[in-house]
């Protein structure tokens, strides 16, 4: 009985009957796939021993086929009317994806656009079949109890997933692989033909070759051993199989890439502009480089250039490099590893405007006056040349530090680069006075050494990377405002307002912080005065944190919704076609719209609502695997530091505990309410924060507190504290 515990973590309940031995399970799984196709080619309802002739099965099956029918009926699968069997309506289910939560239930998050009350259907334990995390099923909406609806599956109509990684025990004639993801509460069997020779406790690559059943576990074989779980890199490798992305590119792809010719010269109206000085301005351990600046004085203000490779001119629209492209959708960036969206020939080569080389590029010609205000545009494709690949920290050092060492080093460019700055600073004026959002939440840097965690930290961000953003916030919202003048199709960067059930309850925790709000308004510029009056206080991180929970995700869309977070009613992604897919598509509309060709493609055979759909989810799944691996190498970094103390941030508040955050690194973790033993302590969701009954000793949202690590668990990816010197 111990080995069959093991085989379903915490979704027991679901998979709790006893294992049906012999070939009957299997058979009247492959009998029912027979019964759905039989019925699916009638053009009516069919009775029993229509349908027995119709499979081919003999008399005295017939016992068991009515058993198994009338399974199929409860299961939903099937409807009689009258005596008659038919197929569940189609109409009647609806089409979904499972996403397991590790108790064992399940939410379908339902396709395409449905109201918001119904995207995510409730699926109990026992109404999940023989689904798993990931599927596509058609599942039948039932009403559930406290009035929220409650779904059960039917069908899978397609497998989510078809290789896991996980560790491998060893089980006599027989291993299992415990799957690392813990929304894939189940155990893979393992038979020792396909086991691989892995060994006790080695992280594995299994492909599934049988998904089971209510009553089998699912059967697998190794495909490759992956090494020690605690290895970082093979924590990442584990992530990125875990998501799903590719490591390399197809054959074809690369070979394609090889293929291409360089662009060397101006043809075609493309214009020359390598007199113009560009500069470029990116991290120290950039690669690829997409975007370059040059900035001129002009009698009545600035005139910016903005010039960015030229990606559509090698992808064309449905060609197997494009394909790819779209496939992926954007770049996703790991420690000390990049997936790119593009091969390296074109990434790190053709499109990247390094310096001293001739590239093509698509440039935006911005006018400005001296406040800041945009009075002209133009765009054009271009051959450009740059003058200097700078780092942030270099121009940082130059404008704002004004070192004399490097900025003699820089005599030839100081002028520009001054310039540049000037501008900058009155764009960022403007923004600012439309009410534009300006969140200073820090990212998680994580270094490497070879195969050993250096350090998480917080990533510092300087006046260089908001010069380089307000230029590049200034071409996409020009770009953005010329093609929906125009009226023409493209995907716009859409950020939505936020649900004022969310804006209340932002203004509540603010209050908790202590600050003096002004009247709540869902609108941009309120946000931006709670900002401004949260800058430089204790509390800031949170407040700031807390808005971005509060806003909506913004996503890609053919229908132009304006930008909340940027207050700007014109706004999408052009800056960066080497890296994200929708940056392509609207160098090929603008391309198109200059060109009068506005009937070409810009994206395959594919239109722009299902592009701004896919793309947006390919962006959602490059942020959850970038968080996903922070997770990971968070617990390694700390799993050899149990009982250590750290200073840490109350960074939320719930009924069950409090989140804190660590103040040297940048790791999160949780303080469970049974740990805190001095005193029965009661949550005040309005006051953000847990009161002692006894004592009145309150721990509240944005408070310093100290705490000490207890336990750390890989499989879950959650690190859990306890609180030092609780409070006198």
């Amino acid at each position: 009985m111990a080995r069959k515990k093991s085989f379903r973590r915490k979704r027991r309940n679901s998979h709790n009957s006893q294992p049906i031995r012999g070939k009957r399970t299997d058979s009247s799984r492959l009998l029912a796939q027979r019964v759905l196709n039989f019925l699916r080619k009638q053009q009516q309802p069919v009775s029993t021993s229509v349908l027995l002739k119709g499979l081919g099965l003999a008399k005295f099956e017939r016992k068991f086929i009515h058993s198994l029918l009338n399974q199929m009926e409860q299961s939903g699968q099937l409807s009689r009317k009258k005596k008659l069997w038919l197929i569940t309506a189609e109409k009647d289910l609806v089409k979904a994806t499972l996403t397991l939560n590790a108790k064992g239930f399940g939410f379908a998050v339902l396709e395409g656009n449905t109201p918001k009350k119904q995207q995510d259907i409730f699926i109990p334990p026992h109404a999940l079949g023989e689904a798993s995390h990931g599927d596509t099923v058609l599942i039948k909406i039932l009403p559930g109890s406290r009035g929220r609806q409650e779904g059960r599956i039917i069908q899978v109509v397609k497998r989510g997933f078809k290789r896991v990684c996980g560790v491998y025990t060893q089980g006599g004639k027989t291993g299992y692989v415990t799957p690392d993801n813990d929304k894939m509460p189940f155990t893979v069997l393992i038979k020792r033909t396909n086991a691989l020779q892995a060994e006790n406790g080695h992280a594995v690559l299994v492909e599934i070759i049988d998904y089971g059943s209510k009553h089998r576990i699912p059967e697998g074989k190794i495909l490759e051993i992956l090494g020690q779980p605690d290895s970082p890199l093979v924590q990442i490798r584990m992530a990125i199989e875990q998501f799903g992305l590719p490591r390399s590119f197809p054959v074809g792809v690369e070979q394609a890439a090889r293929e291409l010719s360089e662009v060397t010269d101006c043809k075609d109206g493309r214009k020359d502009l390598r007199y113009i000085r560009h500069v470029t301005i990116d991290g120290a351990t950039a690669k690829d480089f997409d975007d370059a600046i040059a900035v001129q004085k002009t009698k009545t203000g600035f005139r910016l250039f903005v010039s960015i490779a030229d990606v559509s001119h090698y992808v064309q629209p449905g060609s197997v490099i494009d394909n790819e492209a779209y496939a992926r959708g954007t770049s996703v960036y790991l420690p000390d590893l990049v997936l790119p969206m593009l091969p390296e020939r074109l990434s790190n080569n053709l499109c990247s405007l390094v310096p001293d080389q001739d590239r093509p590029a698509f440039t935006a010609i911005l006018e400005f006056d001296r406040k800041g205000v945009r009075t002209g545009a133009k765009f054009c494709r271009s051959l450009i040349r740059s003058y200097k690949r700078f780092t942030y920290d270099t121009v940082h050092t130059i404008l704002y530090l004004r070192d004399k060492e490097p900025r003699a080093q820089h005599k030839k460019l100081l002028p520009m680069l001054e310039k540049a700055k000037k501008l900058a600073e009155v764009l960022a004026a403007q923004r600012k006075s439309r009410g534009a959002l300006g969140f200073t939440i820090p990212e998680a840097i994580i270094t490497m050494d070879g195969d050993t965690i250096a350090r998480v930290g917080r990533s510092e961000r300087n006046q260089a990377h908001l010069l380089i953003e307000e230029f590049m916030l200034a071409a996409n919202e020009a770009v953005a405002e010329t093609l929906d003048r125009a009226s023409i199709p493209t995907l716009f960067r859409v950020h939505e307002k936020p649900d004022p059930t969310k804006v209340e309850q932002f203004t509540d925790a603010a209050k908790a912080l202590g600050l003096q709000l002004p009247k709540t308004e869902n609108t941009p510029s309120w946000f931006a005065r709670v900002l401004n009056a949260a800058q430089n206080t204790p509390g800031e991180y949170v407040v700031n944190n807390l808005l971005l929970r509060t806003m909506q995700r913004a996503r890609y869309t053919p229908e132009n919704l304006g930008h909340f977070g940027l207050a700007a009613r014109y706004y999408l992604h052009f800056t960066s076609p080497i890296r994200r897919y929708p940056d392509l598509v609207v160098h090929r509309v603008l391309q198109n719209y200059l060109t009068g060709e506005q009937k070409k493609a810009v994206s395959g055979k594919t239109t722009l609502d299902e592009a701004g759909l896919f793309l947006s989810g390919r962006e959602r799944v490059a942020v959850d695997i970038e968080r996903n691996v922070q997770s990971r190498l968070s617990v390694l970094f700390l799993q050899d530091r149990l009982t250590e103390e750290f200073d840490a941030i109350i960074s939320g508040v719930t009924s069950f505990g409090m989140f804190v955050e660590l103040l040297e690194y940048f790791i999160s973790g949780a303080v469970p309410l049974e740990s805190i033993k001095d005193d029965y302590y009661t949550f005040d969701s309005k006051g953000h924060k847990l009161i002692g009954e006894r004592t009145a000793k309150a721990y509240q949202l944005g408070e310093l507190i100290r705490v000490r690590l207890d336990h750390v668990d890989m499989l879950s990816k959650r690190i859990t504290f306890s609180l030092v010197d609780a409070k006198a």
